[in-house]
């Protein structure tokens, strides 16, 4: 059978990618969506998949990802081979009764009796998936059981939103800003925008390129996750520090207590001080843990390194003690967080990959707001606790500033 169909080249090595768990996401008319329609058509003509497609709500799937996987057919001339339910929603091919599936999330028990006419669903495709809840597409990732020829598949497909979305904490632990793509053993993640469209009409790439909302610019021309205003810190980026931070020697380390809404945040750094960059090497973000446990975590990252707490809970930093960490509180004192913002701002800081809270926390970090909209030198005290943690664990980087005097004798260390 010889099949009509244009692809566009930045999606052209993903059409056969067998990757477990696949992200397709970045900016407006960048084609996504209509390539991975391609790639279903092609998918289920072939014989081996079933696809079942779904949007957060059901009335929203026929004029968008239901006509997407239409016009695909259309396009590739491959109508005669396939039978379109537009009042079922189902999509059968002819040549092999493997069908392409659409339902909405808000019927759960429609979606659980979703079942193929041959075989098993093997590819689950949530379109819009930043409208969805984790829950529901973990029960999605659930269906996809079975025995099947090829390997299974739950494809994502969105505009990014605000960077606290669950899958930016689910899947970008990895992601680096500065890159399009991220692959691991289990994920891929592709991030296009209008400029890999190569069939996009020029007065739709003039309007993405016009908009003047810093927002929507960002998201939907650029195809950058989002962040909330006046955020805090601008200085800041992430790397991957797995080789440099071997040829670190001296290491400081802070923690912020929590329990049950609010995690036990530590964070383990390195500061270079000739080059006024601080490394944030590793991070604790958990909860519900009591000090026994909470101790045995932290002595994982640090060992028996000294780690400075917030010294609101004394007890806790006695317990930490009794239970084999070399805990100290912190000093604070008047202006003591606004001191520390200050500090911080003044130096460049290095994110680890890894440490996936603490990129969150310094994304989302921001000043407070009257009523009329102006900024205050107030910081929201919210989504801050591993900056608390780093605020506690460079205290006497930023209290000490220190000369070294000779006598002749000895050394001494003389406070300015």
């Amino acid at each position: 059978m010889n099949i009509d169909v244009t692809i566009n080249q930045a999606y052209l090595p993903f059409l056969q990618d067998n990757t477990r768990y696949q992200l397709f996401f970045g900016g407006s008319s960048s084609g996504k969506s209509f390539f991975l329609s391609q790639r279903t058509v092609l998918d289920v003509l072939e014989g081996h998949r079933n696809y079942l497609i779904v949007r957060n709500v059901m009335n929203t799937i026929k004029r968008s990802v239901f006509n997407e996987i239409t016009k695909a057919i259309l396009a590739m001339g491959l109508r005669p081979y396939f039978d379109i339910n537009k009042s079922d929603l189902v999509i059968t091919c002819l040549l092999n009764n493997k069908q392409i599936l659409f339902c909405g999330l808000d019927d759960p028990e429609k979606i659980k009796s979703v079942t193929p006419i041959d075989g098993v669903i093997t590819d689950v495709w949530v379109e819009e998936a930043t409208e969805t809840k984790y829950e529901a597409v973990k029960q999605l990732d659930k269906r996809l059981r079975g025995r099947s020829v090829v390997p299974k598949r739950l494809i994502l497909s969105f505009n990014p939103v605000l960077q606290d979305h669950w899958i930016y904490r689910q899947y970008f632990s990895g992601w680096q800003d500065d890159k399009n793509f991220y692959r691991d053993e289990k994920v891929i993640i592709l991030k296009t925008t209008y400029k890999d469209n190569d069939f996009l009409e020029e007065d739709d790439r003039r309007a993405l390129e016009e908009e003047t909302d810093k927002y929507y610019y960002e998201v939907y021309t650029l195809g950058n996750w989002g962040v909330l205003g006046n955020v805090i810190f601008k200085n800041w980026e992430v790397q991957d520090l797995s080789e440099i931070r071997q040829t670190f020697d001296r290491f400081n380390n802070g923690l912020d207590f929590g329990f049950s809404d609010d995690p036990n945040a530590l964070a383990h750094m390195h500061y270079d001080r000739k080059r006024k960059t601080l490394y944030i090497l590793d991070e604790l973000y958990m909860t519900e843990l009591t000090n026994d446990l909470l101790a045995e975590e932290v002595k994982k990252i640090i060992d028996r390194q000294v780690v400075t707490c917030d010294s609101s809970e004394p007890k806790s930093i006695k317990e930490l003690c009794q239970f084999g960490v070399r805990a100290i509180p912190a000093k604070k004192g008047p202006d003591s967080v606004n001191f520390g913002i200050d500090w911080l701002k003044r130096q460049k800081i290095i994110i680890d990959v890894r440490c996936v809270n603490a990129k969150l926390e310094f994304q989302k970090y921001k000043w407070k707001e009257d009523k009329y909209g102006n900024v205050l030198p107030v910081p929201v005290d919210k989504d801050n606790h591993l900056i608390d943690a780093i605020r506690y664990g460079c205290e006497d980087l930023m209290t000490q500033n220190t000369i070294k005097a000779n006598d002749g004798f000895k050394r001494h260390r003389i406070k300015i």
